[in-house]
């Protein structure tokens, strides 16, 4: 069976009872996995509090920080800062430079775009960057619907000419809701049906709501673990054998 995740679910974090209710609708609609993103300067404790709201759903909760940088210099500042204490780091894209920087940054998991057809710089050049790296391209795919009818017709013809370099390119895509309101919230199924819109295969975008988040998750995970040394090395054992470890 699969498991499915929305990697970027805006939940305001400060009303912690509507935080509790946003969580419950997510689970009841088939979600193990969330995303929500949260201010930079949150705390570790504040972090784990809003975990265990979402485990009493069986809800995986994963932190991820949405960073908007106005340059590359601002944006590798913010890497430094910042990539080791969420679990997801996802970079909106307004210039194509910030694109350019954000699709060869290894510490990048997902880059997204504004709904402006002209500010979206998801091209060939910035596909084959990213298929060297580690970044996934992000579609909020709630936000179509509530776009104005000629805005919403040319993003989806936009959308899909992405689609088809992603897959020239092999670079992932991770179809998420990206929406605050809880009554645009869809079950995965439902998510990845709309994806039809603009051309994705229904088996590409099933696994842009299930396979690729978690296996995003999964990697970024392994590396904030303290056994984490390298790609594909950890330390499995300490003991007195090991005075240096």
């Amino acid at each position: 069976m699969k498991k499915f995740a929305d990697l970027n679910l805006c939940i305001q974090t400060e009303n912690l009872e509507q935080f509790e209710k946003t969580i419950e609708k997510a689970s009841w609609l088939g979600y193990k996995a969330i995303g929500v993103p949260l201010p930079p300067k949150i705390s570790k404790g504040k972090i784990m509090q809003l975990k265990e709201i979402a485990k009493k759903y069986s809800v995986d909760l994963a932190s991820r920080v949405n960073l908007t940088p106005i340059n590359p210099s601002e944006l590798l500042r913010n890497l430094r800062k910042l990539r080791r204490k969420f679990e997801i780091v996802a970079v909106k894209c307004n210039s194509k430079a910030v694109s350019r920087q954000a699709a060869k940054d290894r510490r990048v998991d997902l880059v997204y775009f504004p709904n402006e057809v002209k500010k979206r710089f998801f091209d060939e050049a910035e596909a084959e960057l990213a298929s060297h790296a580690l970044a996934a391209l992000e579609i909020e795919i709630m936000q179509i619907p509530t776009l104005p009818k000629v805005q919403r017709i040319r993003l989806l013809s936009r959308l899909r000419n992405e689609i088809e370099i992603a897959k020239k390119y092999n670079v992932p895509v991770v179809l998420s809701s990206g929406t605050s309101n809880p009554t645009l919230m869809r079950k995965p199924r439902e998510i990845a049906a709309l994806a039809i819109l603009f051309d994705m295969p229904i088996e590409m975008a099933l696994k842009a709501v299930s396979e690729t988040p978690f296996s995003i998750l999964k990697r970024n995970r392994e590396k904030l673990s303290p056994n984490f040394v390298a790609p594909g090395l950890k330390i499995v054992k300490r003991g007195k054998d090991c005075p240096n470890a």
